[in-house]
């Protein structure tokens, strides 16, 4: 019979003996399961905030430039525009993306470089407010509305 210290090191659990390939089966699935919930945490969404100030009588047009080129963005989850109730040349554009790389993949595609370049021109100030990383949100990957 071997000693304790050597139980598990020989496969034994209690007076059976376990199998080797099942036993390093059982080490495996312990050790990746620690490794799973790291991957999931560490797959983090990406947001941003900005306001975009336009040209006097653009807002509309940029609202029309926006919705056409936000359709089936790959990593997209969320993309919001908001006119502003102070100020009717501005609009807010908050975003999610499943990671910051979807995003910057996202600028180099044809139909947002096409609206880049539309929208330019209409636009006096960019602003950036915030770069985020989203936790939750209605509609969001894991939220559930209670």
């Amino acid at each position: 019979m071997p000693t304790d210290g050597n139980r598990l090191a020989r496969g034994y659990t209690g007076k059976s003996q376990m199998k080797r390939r099942t036993f390093l089966e059982y080490l495996v699935g312990v050790a990746l399961v620690p490794l799973q919930a790291l991957s999931q945490e560490a797959k983090v969404m990406w947001g941003s905030i900005a306001k975009i100030t336009l040209l006097p009588g653009k807002r509309g047009e940029m609202i029309a430039i926006l919705k056409e080129s936000a359709a089936d963005m790959p990593g997209c989850l969320s993309y919001v525009v908001a006119k502003d109730v102070a100020d009717e040349n501005a609009i807010w554009v908050t975003e999610v993306w499943d990671s910051k790389s979807s995003h910057d993949a996202s600028l180099s595609s044809p139909v947002v470089k096409s609206a880049m370049s539309r929208g330019k021109p209409i636009i006096s100030n960019f602003e950036q407010i915030a770069e985020t990383n989203p936790v939750w949100g209605l509609g969001l990957p894991g939220a559930k509305a209670s």
